[in-house]
């Protein structure tokens, strides 16, 4: 089963913007997208809140996830994210059977 991890980085003076440059300058990004299971590993920048980052992570099961975790990467990040001084608020999803009846609001 997918796991989908919504990760809020929060800063200030722009930190959370520096953090996801140096995580794609670095190649930190590209290095846990080549990782087995990982499905998806973007950022994407709030609108109404300029100093709030959100990464949307997401892995094939728990398995995939638990040796991400368990990588020297993981050390970069946090390194980074200290860095940076971010906070971090956390949202988990796992896939959910596709409903019938929200297919008339999706446009494709």
């Amino acid at each position: 089963m997918a796991i989908t991890i919504n990760i809020y980085y929060t800063g200030t003076g722009g930190a959370a913007h520096k953090f996801a440059q140096e995580m794609l300058d670095t190649g930190v990004v590209s290095a846990i997208r080549a990782e087995e299971g990982n499905l998806r590993y973007d950022y994407f920048f709030p609108m109404d809140d300029p100093e709030t980052l959100l990464l949307i992570d997401s892995w094939a099961d728990q398995a995939a996830l638990d040796r991400h975790h368990g990588t020297a990467m993981m050390e970069r990040i946090a390194a980074l994210r200290e860095k940076y001084d971010l906070h971090m608020r956390v949202e988990r999803y796992t896939d959910a059977p596709d409903a019938p009846q929200d297919a008339g609001f999706i446009r494709q």
